[in-house]
């Protein structure tokens, strides 16, 4: 069974643990308490194939943003998260973009943009149009979620699965040891 380790990026408040949560879970955290790293297991069936995700949710305060690099240089897949809700959360994860793309040394890294708090709708400050152009940008997939109603939770999880399985990058299985 494949291993896929993805990391769940994004600034503070975005709601990356009530995603994570959500999909590993269940459940919905009502109450905000800020991360600082969390570390969870779940197997998951993705197009027939069984895989297990190892799934690191990230501080998204900036006074741990100094961890990330080892977070990044770790991780193989990304989902990198802003709130739909607040503008500057959307602007920060274009930093994020290029700090992945610096740390692995490539631009193609499998990266699934995903707005999440689609259920606030009436406080929406970032377009769908806007994700897409951006995600487009990337080269990315893109989706907007809600860890709340569960509105895409589950797919976001499968297609950076996808993006992993695509990627020449991704390990694919293949061990090597050097004998000193």
């Amino acid at each position: 069974m494949r291993e896929f380790k993805v990391v769940v990026l994004g600034s503070g408040g975005v709601g990356k643990s009530a995603l994570t949560v959500q999909f590993v879970s269940g459940h919905f955290m009502e109450k905000y308490d800020p991360t600082v790293e969390d570390f969870y297991r779940k197997e998951i069936e993705v197009d027939g194939s069984p895989c297990v995700l190892e799934i690191l949710d990230t501080a998204g305060t900036e006074q741990f943003a100094s961890m990330r690099d080892l977070y990044i240089k770790n991780g193989q897949g990304f989902l990198v998260v802003y709130s739909l809700t607040n503008h500057q959360t959307f602007q920060d994860i274009k930093n994020m973009k290029e700090q992945i793309s610096r740390v692995k040394g490539s631009d193609r890294v499998p990266i699934m943009l995903v707005g999440n708090k689609v259920d606030l709708e009436n406080q929406r400050e970032v377009s769908t149009v806007e994700g897409m152009a951006l995600a487009q940008m990337w080269g990315s997939p893109f989706l907007e979620t809600s860890a709340k109603v569960k509105t895409n939770v589950n797919p976001v999880f499968s297609e950076i699965v996808r993006e992993m399985n695509d990627s020449p990058e991704v390990e694919k299985g293949s061990y090597c040891c050097t004998i000193l």
